[in-house]
């Protein structure tokens, strides 16, 4: 995935990680969520100008429902769900008062098979795919908008994102934005962060 605003900031941002992480990272290294905990996800945020982009993680327990490979119709039917409701993140992320449009959507997981994970990170995902095999699977979505008002974007809102996906409890946001860099943890009951 490419991740042209993300990549850089939040590479700078330790402190603001581990704020919002509060459990041990030297246990579970090789997970990039830290610790692979059903229930929580994380979300980077960058907001630049006019270019918003977001960068969602969650263990597909949160998402699917399950995270073995889909072998029944049942199971097939639910990625398939999922995946549609991804691909539209205007709606999960309550960006309507930001005049945005989608200008990039990039999903990956070993449940979406393997044409979504033709990029740059291949082999490294690869290689953490069959080392975990059997125990757990992540889906990662990346989104670009362009938002003609962007100063109207005061705040994220992922109520809908709660409600569409209820077994995600929490997700640790790093957001860099117009007043500077923030971690928090969202919740359903708490599903908002202002820019």
């Amino acid at each position: 995935m490419r991740h042209l605003l993300l990549a850089l900031p939040f590479a700078l941002l330790p402190l603001v990680a581990a704020q919002a992480h509060e459990h041990d990272h030297d246990e579970h290294a090789h997970d990039s969520l830290g610790a692979h905990e059903h229930g929580v996800a994380s979300l980077n945020v960058a907001l630049d100008g006019n270019l918003l982009e977001l960068q969602l993680e969650s263990p597909a327990m949160n998402l699917v429902g399950f995270e073995h490979a889909a072998k029944s119709e049942a199971d097939k039917a639910k990625v398939a769900a999922t995946r549609r409701e991804l691909e539209q993140p205007i709606g999960l992320f309550a960006l309507a008062s930001g005049d945005c449009e989608t200008r990039e959507v990039e999903l990956e997981s070993p449940l979406f098979g393997d044409a979504d994970h033709e990029h740059e990170h291949e082999h490294e995902h690869e290689h953490e795919h069959h080392e975990h095999e059997g125990e757990h699977s992540d889906i990662q979505a990346f989104y670009r908008f362009e938002c003609a008002s962007s100063a109207k974007l005061q705040q994220l809102d992922l109520s809908e994102l709660f409600k569409r996906f209820p077994a995600t409890e929490k997700i640790q946001v790093q957001l860099i934005g117009p007043n500077g860099q923030q971690g928090m943890q969202l919740t359903p009951a708490q599903p908002r962060l202002s820019f």
